[in-house]
Parts: structure tokens; C-alpha cells; sequence
């Protein structure tokens, strides 16, 4: 079967909605541990793939020569909601590598939660580059581009130095050759792959064998985003609730377009899920629902995340949304 039904939406007792998915489960050795639909599907990673990202940023003693605390791995690695403690980080950031806010190549935005948006509308501020959900990740690459010597201008390019080394490091990493490099939409590059081939990737961020002498920072970046989960998200965000669920067992990646990463280093594997319409909402069910059959997160916490009540404008309780495997 191509795909599954993961997530239905009712009301009034009446499907209204369904979401089709496509998962897996495999670990660093290559085993696919569960397939839920065929993960041969090509996929974009989108910010799914921030982990590796940041790998390759700060891979080869770089995270360490340039003193970077866990907060700015943290906020390299982030989609982040430009809440008041992400601007602050984003700013000193740029503050310290003496790096101009107008170098970010991911364009301007909104904070993402409506709180801190309407304070900076009714402050009269414009959108920014710093409230940009991939600021932090844009960062990284400027300061690790001026610690190189690299030249800053065009550094989102596929032909750039940092990025031509990013393609590899996820060639090596997901025993598949990259053939379409798409744009993200941060501007930076991202790969179309397998989807059980983005699985295996991240899945060797968990294992010293593979990565050598850069597992250190590979257990560091982990280590920062089940430490500071808020920053790699939001307060409120899908993907910080359920990796403090885990209780930094579980690192929950969310990605544009229905993609969804678990990395899981105790079992040296990663469970990734793809909602074929692309729904965020259906992702972030859908990964809480497939992560419960591995025992490692508390099932009446999950079952707040797997089923949800859908309400309408008054707060009447009108159906379910709901993870249907």
C-alpha cells in the first residue's frame, strides 16, 4: 500500500476530513524496524532536515572554537515562533559575530505567535528577518562562513562551499545520491530523497561508529534541543511539548508540508512521517500516534496529542481530530 489513512477529522459524528500518510521506522544499520506505507515516496525534508544542518555547520571542531553555547545550537537547529526569548537570542548572535541583520537571506516576517506579532504591529515595527522562523539556522551560517573565511554573499546557494559540504555530509549519511536539490523556503537549499533515505540519515546522528570524531557535537546538538525544546519550537509548539514528554529521550523535528522527525538515540534510529496534503496539524498527530508503539512516552500523555476535541467559535465541543492507525 502506497499510503495510510493516520488521521481523521469528525464532525457531528461524520468524518468531515482525513489525512493519508507515509512513515518509517529504521535505524542506523539500514533496518527498517516499521514501515507504515512505502518509504520509497521522495520526500523534501524541509526544516526536518535542521539536525543535519547543523552538523554539517559545526561538524570538525567548530562549535567548539567558536565557544557556542547550547542555546545558540539550539536556535541553529530551530522553527522557532520569534517569541521574545528567540529575538533576544537572535540578537545577540548577531551582536557577538558583528553580523548585520540584513546578511540573513530568509527574508521578513512575523513572529509566529499572535501575542508577540501584535506587539510588534501595535509598536509599529515592520517585519523582520530576525522574526523569520529560520533565523537562528541563517545565523549559524554566517558565523560559521566569517569563522571560515567564507564569503557571505550567497551563502543560501547550492553552489557555496557550506552547502556543497552539506550535500555530501547527506549523501554519506543516507547511502543515496543526490540527484534535485530544491529550494526551501528560507531560501537555502533542500534535497528531494526517499524518504526511508532521510530516515536513515538522521538516524546516524546517533551512532559513534558512523560518525567518528563528530559525534561529540552530534550528542551536543541533541543534547542542547531536549534542553532548551522552547527554543527549537515555541512554548506551545507540537515539537517542544512532545520532546518534554520524552524526557530527553526523543528529539521531534517538525518540517513544512507534513514532514515530521523523531531522533532517537537510545535505539539508535528515526521515525520520520510525511502527510502526503502537506497538513501540519495531521503531522503532528500522526508522529505522536506512530512514536507510542515504541513504549519510551507516557500513553495518557500521548492520548492528549493523538486525539484533540475540535471546537467551534463558541467552544462547543463539535468532533474529533484524531490518529486512526
Amino acid at each position: 500500500m502506497e499510503s495510510l489513512k493516520m488521521v481523521e477529522v469528525t464532525r457531528s459524528g461524520e468524518i468531515e476530513s482525513s489525512h493519508q500518510g507515509v512513515a518509517v521506522l529504521i535505524n542506523s544499520s539500514g533496518n527498517i524496524l516499521k514501515e507504515w506505507g512505502n518509504s520509497d515516496l521522495n520526500i523534501y525534508p524541509r526544516s526536518a532536515l535542521k539536525p543535519i544542518q547543523t552538523l554539517n555547520l559545526y561538524k570538525d571542531g567548530v562549535a567548539n572554537s567558536m565557544s557556542l553555547s547550547e542555546e545558540q545550537i539550539a536556535i541553529t537547529t530551530a522553527s522557532h515562533h520569534a517569541e521574545k526569548f528567540h529575538q533576544e537570542i537572535i540578537s545577540s548572535w548577531l551582536k557577538k559575530f558583528n553580523i548585520k541583520e540584513e546578511n540573513l537571506s530568509c527574508g521578513y516576517d512575523w513572529p509566529w505567535n499572535l501575542e508577540d506579532k501584535f506587539k510588534v504591529k501595535l509598536e509599529n515595527e515592520k517585519k523582520r528577518r530576525i522574526y523569520h522562523n529560520c533565523s537562528g539556522k541563517h545565523c549559524g551560517h554566517l558565523a560559521v562562513c566569517k569563522h571560515k573565511n567564507l564569503t557571505l554573499e550567497n551563502y543560501h546557494e547550492k553552489t557555496h562551499p557550506l552547502q556543497k559540504d552539506l550535500i555530501q555530509l547527506i549523501e554519506n549519511l543516507s547511502d543515496f545520491k543526490i540527484k534535485n536539490i530544491g529550494i526551501d523556503g528560507c531560501t537555502l537549499p533542500n534535497p528531494l530523497m526517499p524518504l526511508k533515505k532521510f530516515a536513515l540519515a538522521a538516524s546516524r546522528l546517533t551512532d559513534d561508529k558512523i560518525l567518528n570524531e563528530n559525534i561529540n557535537i552530534a550528542k551536543k546538538i541533541f543534547n542542547s534541543c531536549v534542553n532548551f525544546p522552547e527554543i527549537t519550537g515555541g512554548t506551545n509548539s507540537a515539537n517542544c511539548i512532545l520532546t518534554k514528554l520524552s524526557k530527553k529521550k526523543i528529539f521531534f523535528k517538525n518540517g513544512a508540508e507534513g514532514v515530521f522527525l523523531a531522533l532517537i538515540p537510545e535505539i539508535k534510529s528515526a521515525l520520520v512521517v510525511k502527510i502526503l496534503d502537506g497538513a501540519a496539524r495531521a503531522a503532528e498527530i500522526a508522529i505522536a500516534g506512530l512514536i507510542s508503539e515504541l513504549n519510551i512516552i507516557d500513553e495518557n500523555e500521548l492520548a492528549k496529542i493523538k486525539s484533540s476535541e475540535v471546537t467551534n467559535s463558541v467552544g462547543q465541543k463539535i468532533g474529533k481530530m484524531k490518529f486512526v492507525l
